[in-house]
């Protein structure tokens, strides 16, 4: 399948290089793309400076990809546990960390493409309340689709990056864009005050989740 895949950046990325890239982010060192150009646009802007949005064809056949769609809510955090850094304020959530770990991690290193929300600011925190024990396996996944921040496209192996064809560049206006991501998190922000992060009787905890060992394939875990 051939798909058209967008980067938002500082500058033109004619050819991405293979190895860069931060070794913090949501799935590693990887290059960064999604399907929506004004997502994006988003990302490239600054509050002090214009961005450019990069535009790549991308061929995904007979790829090795990971899709945590195809998984539980779980599986995607276990990824962003070994790679992200979080502030787990009580020992619980540090419990609740290595038991997801060890009981949910996935084989993504080794992938060329991977498929999977984005934990970008507010968003990173709801994972963290989530181990902490202040909001539920539900709600978390309720408040992966606050704000529509989108799927994200995580190129991961060499043969991946050869199969990114640069299309065009364009400019992206600071002025316009960065205030619309600031108005997407204060929105996703809102939305998690005004009805998710309120306990909700029935709902299944890191607590219950740890005390009843619940593993992949509970169906709880839908």
């Amino acid at each position: 399948m051939n798909l058209i895949l967008y980067h938002g950046s500082s500058n033109e990325i004619t050819t991405p290089i293979f190895g860069g890239g931060k070794p913090h982010n949501d799935y590693g060192p990887a290059f960064y793309c999604t399907r929506e150009p004004d997502m994006a646009r988003e990302w490239a802007s600054a509050k002090d400076r214009d961005g450019c949005l990069n535009a790549y064809s991308f061929d995904t056949d007979s790829l090795d990809i990971l899709d945590l769609s195809n998984h539980t809510v779980l599986h995607w955090l276990s990824v962003l546990l070994e790679n992200r850094t979080f502030r787990l304020s009580y020992p619980l959530g540090v419990e609740g960390k290595e038991y997801i770990l060890r009981n949910f991690s996935l084989d993504y290193r080794s992938k060329d493409l991977i498929i999977g929300y984005r934990a970008d600011d507010s968003y990173f925190a709801y994972a963290q309340d989530f181990l902490n024990g202040t909001i539920s396996y539900t709600q978390l996944g309720q408040a992966m689709k606050l704000g529509e921040l989108g799927i994200q496209y995580a190129i991961k192996s060499r043969e991946a990056f050869s199969r990114l064809k640069f299309i065009f560049s364009e400019s992206v206006s600071s002025s316009i864009w960065y205030e619309r991501r600031m108005n997407r998190d204060l929105m996703a922000r809102r939305q998690y005050f005004d009805g998710i992060a309120r306990r909700k009787k029935g709902d299944l905890y890191i607590t219950s989740i740890l005390d009843e060992e619940i593993k992949p394939g509970d169906p709880r875990l839908i």
